[in-house]
């Protein structure tokens, strides 16, 4: 069973997000900021992390940069899911290391395949 950690502070995406996963026979790990998204990725390795850009005490490019050092996750896939859509931000999301950028809103069927079709990389 592949696991996904989805990081966001809206707990509408959250919820929404969380069931189709599950639905998917993803095992869903769920962190609302950067510094418990770190916690949780550091205790689940997850396959894949959705993150969120815009949260509370630790954004999500300083969430990347702690995930990236991290020796345990270096193979955790990072997907950007985020209301930033400026090309300077997509720009600066890839270059810091991120595998995808998607933007919100976004279609759900869509995320689905992008996140299939990383973790089917490997």
């Amino acid at each position: 069973m592949k696991k996904i950690l989805i990081v966001d502070d809206e707990p509408n995406i959250v919820m929404s997000l969380e069931y189709t996963f599950k639905k998917k026979n993803f095992e869903v790990f769920i962190a609302r900021d950067g510094s418990e998204a770190i916690d949780i990725a550091e205790s689940s390795i997850p396959d894949v992390i959705l993150l969120d850009i815009m949260m509370p005490n630790v954004d999500g490019y300083e969430t990347l940069k702690k995930i990236k050092d991290s020796t345990n996750l270096k193979h955790t896939k990072i997907v950007f899911l985020t209301a930033k859509n400026k090309a300077t931000d997509i720009e600066k999301g890839l270059q810091l290391g991120a595998d995808k950028y998607l933007t919100k809103p976004f279609s759900v069927k869509k995320l689905v395949l992008e996140i299939n079709e990383l973790l089917d990389k490997n």
